[in-house]
């Protein structure tokens, strides 16, 4: 029952975000759409992606975008308003998404999926969190993507910092 009202919840405020015009209200309803799927992501045993997703995207993401949204809301006196022009053509494109995706799980045989037969036994058995195992084979057996990612990661820092300051003409 909680996995269905947190989806809920995460469509309802994602659709707010997308329709509303104001753009401080659409950084809020995106932060109550990306706790609502960290919240279904707890309720799926998938512990290290929620907390990734609340460090990541709810810590570091949203706190920019609002922080960006509040500090730039008031140029000369008009509150910062989105135009949205093409709100036809996003609803039926989003109309069009949502029929394929209801025909696709409509058609789609779950009794034949061999993950679906797992539901009603102990999903992590033996062990409790799957943080641990994650870290093991991050620093083990990933180690260099995952610094080659943390290199790209600072590359875009700085570039986004060099592009950011102001630019003096000599």
């Amino acid at each position: 029952m909680l996995f269905y009202i947190f989806a809920v919840l995460a469509i309802l405020s994602g659709g707010y975000m997308v329709l509303t015009r104001n753009l401080l209200y659409a950084g809020f309803s995106l932060l109550l759409t990306l706790l609502s799927v960290a919240a279904i992501y707890v309720l799926l045993f998938a512990d290290f992606v929620a907390v990734t997703q609340l460090m990541v995207y709810v810590g570091g993401v949203l706190v920019l975008i609002l922080f960006g949204i509040m500090l730039s809301t008031r140029v000369h006196d008009k509150s910062v308003m989105s135009e949205n022009v093409n709100r036809g053509w996003g609803m039926t494109v989003a109309l069009l998404t949502l029929i394929g995706l209801g025909y696709t799980i409509w058609q789609t045989n779950f009794s034949s999926l061999s993950w679906m037969q797992l539901a009603n036994t102990d999903v992590l058995g033996e062990q409790k969190s799957t943080v641990q195992s994650i870290g093991i084979k991050l620093m083990t057996d990933f180690v260099l993507p995952f610094e080659v990612t943390s290199l790209l990661l600072l590359i875009a820092l700085i570039g986004a910092a060099y592009i950011a300051t102001d630019k003096q003409k000599a």
